[in-house]
């Protein structure tokens, strides 16, 4: 993630940045994907019916679908606006349908769209590890466009439904709740899933593969599964356990699980892993039976939450996902094993800011990112955790929790930019929270302090001088520094930081020995001080 000082859309004005052509005149209310797949060929032939709400008067409707070049892509065969065969075109991987007649605002449309051909990329056709053929939807961020015909973006979230006709000796996983399987012939097995909860393309996926099933335990009326391959089933099963005490952590501390099921996969992907909604996709070697994935486990069932449920609305902005899952990993930690365990998590990611900052200074909002994976950097993930860390202390751990609980209650099943977040954060805390939120997520660099202290005996204080010496924006910091004495606790004192000069005194009546920066683990920074 490349960024420097300039911002081109501000995030306090909460603007829209990224390129993705939005149609603010229709919302799609439903997608229906029924996908058939085979053993000969890696050829899948689809139907989808898409129903949406109309806003504004069309004529027209666009969507995506990467069309056929050379072997691989999709070719569509016909499309049917209710009964009507519609014209379309397909071209420059969008694919604009013709409406036989106007579309008036308030009026509801239901599109059908007959399509076949070889998966690009987002549905992956492979052998797992063990040989046997699998298939995984994997399309974060804008990838599902290589096999489901859709708007391909999150602002535009819907529910989904999977009706899967594969070889009976697949087992199929999807979002939502399973409402039926049945054969259709001796060589074709029907599965149906449904997904009642509104979700982005990002997170909308299959499964195929030969399954052990394993029920782990249930939160409620919530049953948690793992689904990992018969040749690893019982270190599979060992290794996912810890879902159901993390998922019961979550939904008792942030607000009620969305979905249906929580089923844990494991998969034969690109990327090493995917929260989708309902069904998390993790890396086939995350199973080991060494018990050494909870952190992991804890950060993709956060996800349900903040990614899947409250979702960013803008790709920019995708440090509303994983800034929250990786912060909340920490949370989770805190509350299950102690303070010390968040510490240490956050001393790690501090380190790693602080390292990818010198490789690669940018902010966690840049706008001028157009190849979306490229955003996913330490910037979003560890830095964007500190972020909430630090917001954390700013408001108080009441307020905190408070307004991340209303966060997610205003923009469960929709879609937030930080502005958006800022906001509730206000509202929880009574604060004005314009200069926090620009100065530790518009800035490219981090504060770099430098410090120097003396101690006068006979006025028995310590004279102190901060200097922040980063490039650019003077930040303003609350700094705690610990006065150690060589044998009881040291004394904590609160420095305000907000010059780039900073000069004060602190009295104390013992003669020290050392000073400590953010002895806490409370701010993100590099620096030292000296005597």
């Amino acid at each position: 993630m490349l960024y420097r000082i300039l911002v081109l859309l501000s995030i306090v004005t909460g603007a829209v940045a990224d390129n993705y052509p939005r149609n603010e005149a229709i919302d799609i209310k439903k997608y229906t994907f029924r996908i058939e797949l085979n053993d000969t060929t890696n050829r899948i032939a689809g139907q989808a019916t898409i129903m949406m709400a109309i806003k504004k008067i069309i004529r027209d409707v666009e969507l995506d679908l990467v069309q056929q070049t050379q072997e691989k892509g999709m070719t569509v065969n016909e499309v049917r606006v209710g009964n009507r065969q519609a014209i379309f075109s397909h071209k420059n991987n969008r694919l604009k349908i013709l409406l036989p007649t106007e579309a008036a605002a308030g009026s509801e449309i239901t599109i059908t769209i007959h399509y076949a051909g070889i998966p690009q990329d987002g549905l992956i056709i492979s052998k797992n590890k063990f040989g046997d053929r699998t298939f995984f939807g994997d399309n974060w961020p804008d990838r599902a466009r290589n096999w489901l015909p859709a708007i391909d973006h999150p602002y535009d979230k819907a529910k989904v439904e999977f009706i899967v006709i594969a070889p009976p000796h697949y087992d199929v996983v999807a979002n939502g709740a399973r409402v039926e399987q049945s054969f259709v012939n001796s060589k074709q097995k029907l599965t149906h899933w449904s997904e009642e909860a509104d979700i982005p393309t990002k997170v909308m996926v299959i499964g195929v593969a030969r399954f052990a099933i394993h029920q782990a335990g249930r939160v409620g009326n919530i049953p948690v599964e793992s689904w990992v391959y018969p040749q690893n089933k019982e270190a599979g099963y060992s290794d996912y356990q810890p879902a159901v005490k993390v998922l019961d952590f979550f939904n008792r501390f942030i607000g009620p699980y969305p979905y249906e099921k929580l089923a844990n996969v494991q998969s034969t992907t690109i990327y090493g892993g995917m929260e989708n909604a309902s069904n998390i996709f993790y890396y086939e070697n995350s199973v080991t039976g060494n018990g050494e994935i909870e952190n992991l486990i804890a950060h993709e069932i956060a996800h349900q939450w903040f990614g899947n449920s409250a979702s960013e609305n803008d790709w920019h902005h995708v440090w509303l996902s994983e800034g929250f899952a990786t912060y909340f990993t920490h949370v989770y930690n805190e509350f299950t094993y102690g303070v010390d365990r968040l510490k240490e998590g956050l001393q790690r990611d501090r380190t790693t800011v602080i390292q990818h900052c010198t490789r690669a200074p940018a902010a966690v909002i840049d706008t001028r990112i157009t190849d979306y994976p490229k955003l996913l950097s330490p910037h979003v993930y560890q830095r964007g955790s500190w972020v909430l860390h630090m917001l954390r202390q700013e408001m108080g751990d009441e307020a905190f929790f408070t307004g991340i609980r209303n966060y997610y209650t205003r923009y469960q099943n929709s879609n937030a930019l930080t502005s958006d977040f800022r906001l509730v954060m206000e509202a929880a805390s009574g604060k004005t929270l314009n200069t926090f939120f620009g100065q530790w997520l518009e800035e490219t660099n981090l504060p770099e302090l430098t410090g120097q202290w003396a101690y006068n005996p006979a006025a028995k204080a310590i004279s102190l001088t901060i200097e922040q010496v980063q490039p650019g924006r003077v930040f303003d910091l609350n700094l705690e520094i610990a006065i150690h004495n060589g044998t009881s606790e040291p004394v904590i004192k609160t420095v305000k930081i907000n010059q780039k000069s900073t000069k004060t005194s602190i009295p104390v009546d013992f003669k020290p020995v050392k000073l400590e920066l953010d002895p806490a683990t409370k701010l993100l920074f590099k620096g030292n001080i000296r005597n």
